[in-house]
């Protein structure tokens, strides 16, 4: 699954997808949506995400074999590593099976924390 140009925009991203993967992504962008009512959606490194206060707040994208999901944040990624146990990850990023989501409930306490930790990072 690869763009020929960059998508300029997440609808065009999850248009262009296998219809498994746009539905599998969609539960994500729902998820994170729920949790970061005032983030803003964008694409950024040819992916889609949100960002929060000016700051990458996470991304998701569809692979040929997975979909994964960016905290944007090790901090996070270490808060839920036991949370994580169970999945494919890798130094900033969580790997899932196409038509396997993240649970919405795991993606809504990973966005709040990365929200607490951009927070914190503002009060400084």
């Amino acid at each position: 699954m690869q763009f020929v140009d960059k998508p300029m925009s997440v609808e065009e991203y999850l248009a262009a997808l296998p219809k498994d993967a746009r539905a599998t992504l969609e539960k994500i962008r729902q998820a994170i949506m729920a949790a970061a009512a005032t983030a803003t959606e964008k694409i950024g490194y040819g992916m889609p995400g949100f960002s929060y206060d000016g700051r990458y707040l996470v991304y998701y994208a569809a692979f040929k074999d997975h979909c994964s999901f960016f905290p944007a944040s090790t901090g996070v990624m270490e808060e839920f590593a036991k949370d994580l146990e169970s999945y494919d990850v890798a130094k900033g990023t969580i790997r899932f099976p196409i038509g396997k989501p993240l649970p919405g409930t795991l993606v809504k306490k990973l966005v709040k924390a990365r929200i607490r930790e951009i927070d914190a990072l503002r009060r400084r």
